[in-house]
């Protein structure tokens, strides 16, 4: 168990910087990223849903996904600065769901991702919030008053969850721990970035609606 959170901590401290460094860099280097990792999760989806009906469902939704992704980072005034807080709410949301699950423990969460408690859910929300701050100081993300602020950082942190454990009930599914072996201590790349792979698209259309309204 130690070993897997030393593993956990020294990917995130590589993989962070350097997802966020190419988003504020922009250039090729970004699309090859963008790329990679969409045939990854493509591949990753393949091996978890075993061929079944909803297969070709699963690929155009991750393909959304990244395109959400990419029309966050370079539309709406091409400011990576609300994409960095949408993640940013991502990986508090998982940070507070494993270190309080941790903690806390208590009941099971549901039964199709096992390791997930309401300690552990209730952790997410909390440290989600702790942004909040950040973003009126640095004005990362316009909004008209503080409620909805916290209304949107709470459901961006609900949906985060709720992709984690779609992917985690295909996983169990499939009789998988992970959905891979590529980022170690985190499991495959879908089981790093499941909360976000839904998250993407609900900012993007939340976005997208208020610009089309101004």
């Amino acid at each position: 168990m130690k070993n897997e959170i030393i593993k956990r901590i020294i990917s995130s401290i590589i993989l962070i910087p350097l997802t966020f460094f190419l988003i504020i860099e922009g250039s090729y280097f970004f699309y090859i990223f963008l790329v990679v990792f969409l045939i990854i999760s493509f591949y990753e989806w393949k091996i978890i849903s075993k061929n079944k009906s909803y297969l070709y469902f699963g690929y155009l939704f991750i393909f959304f996904s990244f395109f959400s992704f990419f029309q966050l980072r370079f539309n709406f005034g091409n400011n990576y600065l609300p994409l960095f807080t949408i993640i940013s709410i991502c990986i508090l949301t998982d940070i507070g769901g494993y270190v309080f699950g941790k903690l806390f423990k208590g009941p099971k969460l549901t039964k199709y991702s096992p390791n997930k408690t309401f300690s552990g859910s209730i952790g997410s929300f909390i440290l989600s919030l702790c942004i909040i701050p950040l973003i009126l100081n640095y004005q990362l993300i316009y909004f008209v008053n503080l409620f909805q602020l916290v209304i949107f950082t709470l459901i961006i942190s609900l949906v985060s969850q709720i992709g984690d454990i779609v992917i985690s009930y295909h996983k169990r599914l499939a009789n998988m721990k992970d959905t891979g072996n590529l980022i170690p201590g985190h499991g495959g790349l879908l089981d790093r970035i499941d909360g976000m792979l839904f998250v993407f698209p609900v900012s993007y259309l939340y976005t997208l609606a208020n610009f089309l309204k101004s």
